[in-house]
């Protein structure tokens, strides 16, 4: 039986494999701001996309991506705010999630781009 913490490793590590076969360059892993965590932080072209994985081991409970709910989205913006000021960058900053399901017959990734959109409001703390 897969530990959750291992299932999660394991769906980050095929996320980065999946992210960088479509020419992504992975700039960090697990970066975090505070309490604050971004899964993966990959550069696509000029856009910097800020990615929440989320990994389960079947969907009864519906999409993976269905539990990135408005408090999580909160953290991912203040922490690529953090990441951006911190590394001093110039870029279009978009919000990913990739979903994982792993069965005991398949795996099945699915990456939904500009998965949320930052308002004025969602910056402000």
């Amino acid at each position: 039986m897969i530990e959750p913490h291992d299932l999660g490793k394991r769906g980050e590590d095929l996320a980065v494999e999946y992210l960088i076969s479509k020419g992504y360059q992975i700039l960090e892993r697990n970066w975090r701001s505070g309490h604050k965590e971004i899964d993966i932080i990959a550069l696509q072209d000029t856009t910097l996309a800020i990615v929440e994985v989320k990994t389960r081991k079947s969907d009864d409970y519906g999409e993976p991506d269905i539990s990135v709910g408005a408090m999580k989205q909160q953290m991912l913006i203040w922490a690529a705010e953090a990441y951006v000021r911190y590394k001093q960058l110039e870029v279009e900053v978009r919000f990913d999630i990739i979903s994982i399901i792993f069965t005991e017959t398949e795996q099945r990734i699915e990456h939904i781009e500009d998965a949320f959109v930052v308002t004025p409001q969602s910056t402000r703390r």
